[in-house]
């Protein structure tokens, strides 16, 4: 299947679009790494100020998955660094979506993966273990759940409560 940009899936997709069963997030994250435009289904995190949690969804098969970080928007540290860009491409993850922090934003931009961030942070997070996996988090103005689906592009970030098609 081709890849469904973001003007065209809000443009085809009116419905879903007043219904909220389609969603943008407000225009508030930078765009890091080498895949501009990116989509999969969704494996959410909630963390704050600590990794060791998307360190560990990180090192399991990606399968074109994206993984959605709620780092509760603190711009005091990172929660993704060049090394875990790394990770997430060699496991075959499409990408990240960090509400918080990124580092190594040179070693990311090297990677094959999209990554979305409110911006970068030369310090690392602590590493503690503490979180949540798999719950719904709210980013960007939107509720996000796990195994919804995340459409990125240099227009926007959509959610999806389904796959979407033309």
């Amino acid at each position: 299947m081709a890849f469904i940009t973001t003007a065209e899936a809000c443009d085809s997709n009116v419905p879903l679009l007043a219904s909220g069963d389609l969603r943008v997030l407000a225009p508030v994250f930078k765009i890091y790494g080498q895949s501009r435009a990116f989509s999969g289904p969704i494996a959410t995190l909630k963390v704050f100020e600590d990794n060791v949690l998307v360190r560990e969804l990180l090192e399991t098969e990606g399968e074109g998955r994206v993984l959605v970080v709620d780092g509760g928007g603190s711009m005091r540290c990172a929660l993704v660094g060049g090394n875990l860009g790394q990770l997430a491409q060699t496991m075959g993850w499409a990408g990240i979506l960090v509400n918080g922090c990124i580092r190594d934003v040179d070693e990311i931009n090297g990677c094959d993966i999209g990554v979305r961030a409110l911006g970068s942070h030369p310090t690392k997070s602590s590493k503690k273990g503490v979180g949540e996996k798999h719950v719904a988090v709210h980013i960007g103005g939107t509720l996000i759940c796990d195994g919804e689906w995340l459409y990125a592009d240099s227009d926007g970030i959509l959610i999806s409560k389904c796959e979407l098609s033309l």
